[in-house]
């Protein structure tokens, strides 16, 4: 299939790490102009190192390009807790999480957005969680979050679809990335040592428990998908929250 992406422009919010760099990597290689904002650069695409706490910071990376096509944000940070049950996250603990995985996407949109209404066309992708789905109890700042992130892409799907724009969201299951680990180093320092397990154990527990296909899903699945909505093969999708996780998500 030919996506005819080649030469288009892409913004990519976390482009330098797991999810977000396979994505940054998947639209170059159909030929687009990647850039990217990250923490950290990428070891080969143009990155702005920066931080998306910061409007000032969000708003120089979208004044740098003349236009942009699309724009993803693939950021996302859990609270570092275990939180089950959810007192265990103390409410102060909250803010950091949701200003980083729902107020950044918002102001990555806000940035970007006039540059799209101006041209009458482009998409933007948000990267949520099943989490932000089925209320997981494991992290739950970080759950929250990805359910805001999942309402604020529908509501923006509706203000920009009259400026030819589609807004989707893109909701990984489970995927081998630091996220993960850390969710696992968590909930092991609560537990007796006789009962911790590595992350391997860990991870293949929950894959039985949580994925009815009982694999990890990889980042390059996450790439082709966004590369794919991106596309004019996907010119009727919008508002839509699609899911690559092994069926841990069905809704019936």
């Amino acid at each position: 299939m030919n996506l005819n992406l080649s030469g288009q422009h892409v913004a990519i919010f976390g482009s330098s790490n797991g999810i977000g760099r396979a994505i940054a990597e998947g639209f170059a290689a159909e030929g687009c102009h990647v850039r990217g904002f990250d923490r950290a650069p990428h070891p080969t695409l143009e990155t702005c190192v920066g931080d998306v706490t910061s409007m000032e910071q969000v708003s120089a990376f979208a004044d740098g390009f003349g236009q942009v096509d699309h724009l993803v944000y693939c950021v996302g940070v859990g609270s570092g807790r275990f939180g089950f049950p959810f007192w265990n996250v103390d409410a102060s603990e909250w803010a950091r999480v949701l200003d980083i995985n729902l107020t950044g996407a918002v102001r990555a949109a806000q940035a970007f957005a006039p540059k799209m209404i101006g041209r009458g066309s482009g998409s933007m992708l948000f990267l949520v969680s099943v989490a932000g789905q089925v209320g997981s109890q494991t992290d739950p700042p970080y759950s929250a979050s990805k359910a805001g992130l999942i309402n604020f892409a529908q509501c923006a799907a509706k203000d920009l679809a009259p400026h030819g724009i589609r807004v989707n969201a893109l909701a990984p299951g489970m995927v081998k990335t630091d996220l993960n680990h850390s969710i696992w180093a968590a909930g092991q320092k609560l537990l007796p040592e006789h009962r911790r397990q590595t992350f391997d154990e860990w991870a293949a527990e929950k894959i039985r428990k949580v994925s009815h296909l009982g694999r990890w899903q990889m980042p390059e699945e996450y790439a082709a998908m966004a590369c794919f909505l991106a596309s004019d093969h996907a010119k009727n999708i919008t508002g839509q929250t699609i899911n690559i996780d092994g069926g841990q998500v069905m809704h019936a």
